[in-house]
């Protein structure tokens, strides 16, 4: 009997315990500064004449993540251009700190909900997490290709847990920055608002087509498997839409499928009472 794969939801919880917060170089030029609960990890690419983070954490942990870069030679105002991978509280919150110095980048569906502070998408405020509103520069898209020099970033839309989730990908070292979309076992992360199963599984189908080394992801440990992380996470993509499916289909069965009342959207069920 073939073995189900674990719930991709339950795993996530266990893939976002933090680690003790420290400064990494993974590869010449490029540093993980990890995440401390509830923020993300920010990733430093020293590139030639500018440097870049993919993303920044929470707001209250701002004066952590100013250490770190002092760890590294830096100052917020050496930092040239903020990369955000969505449009998640956990990541974005400490970008205003750098508005003013930096270019901020995100992809085009994400800066929409960050320019409008949609709160409802962000859970900032769900959170109970401190912010300042900030605006974003250059509104990216997919195949967008973010030139440091040393290192190229090619943004790859991989809508899913969000509808603006990127993942960058440098194709000279092979490394993949993949903010919630994957992580490191092939841990899928959950379908938040705005998010859609379907296109999660195409987004994990296109990353599985990349010649990838390393994967860096938003939260947990740094993958040096992707050749088989990348296939379970096809797997656990496919298994949370027929789990859907599932659902759908129960939900279904359980309605009186008495009159279908011209809505392309389902049946809907009229009582007796309301035909009386």
């Amino acid at each position: 009997m073939k073995e189900k794969p674990v719930s991709p939801r339950a795993q996530t919880r266990a893939e976002l315990q933090p680690e003790q917060s420290t400064v990494t170089e993974l590869v010449p030029g490029i540093y993980q500064l990890r995440g401390e609960k509830p923020g993300s990890h920010v990733y430093l690419v020293k590139g030639d004449g500018r440097n870049a983070l993919i993303d920044t954490g929470v707001a209250g942990k701002f004066p952590v993540l100013k250490r770190r870069l002092a760890e590294l030679g830096l100052h917020v105002k050496d930092v040239n251009l903020i990369i955000l991978t969505h449009e998640h509280y956990d990541h974005i919150g400490a970008t205003a700190f750098f508005h003013r110095t930096a270019v901020v980048t995100a992809h085009r569906l994400a800066a929409n909900k960050l320019e409008l502070q949609d709160e409802f998408v962000t859970f900032r405020k769900y959170r109970d997490q401190s912010g300042k509103p900030f605006w974003v520069d250059v509104w990216l898209e997919d195949g967008s290709t973010i030139d440091l020099g040393n290192y190229e970033l090619q943004v790859i839309h991989t809508p899913g847990h969000t509808s603006g989730c990127i993942c960058l990908y440098e194709p000279r070292a092979r490394l993949l920055f993949t903010g919630d979309t994957v992580f490191a076992g092939g841990t899928l992360s959950e379908i938040a608002v705005g998010g859609n199963v379907s296109d999660y599984v195409n987004s994990v189908r296109r990353l599985s087509n990349l010649k990838i080394k390393q994967v860096y992801p938003g939260h947990g440990k740094v993958s040096s498997t992707p050749e088989e992380d990348l296939p379970k996470a096809i797997v656990y993509a496919q298994t949370m839409l027929d789990d859907c499916k599932s659902f759908f289909e129960a939900f279904i069965k359980t309605r009186k499928l008495q009159d279908k009342l011209g809505s392309a959207f389902g049946y809907w069920t009229r009582s007796r009472d309301e035909e009386k």
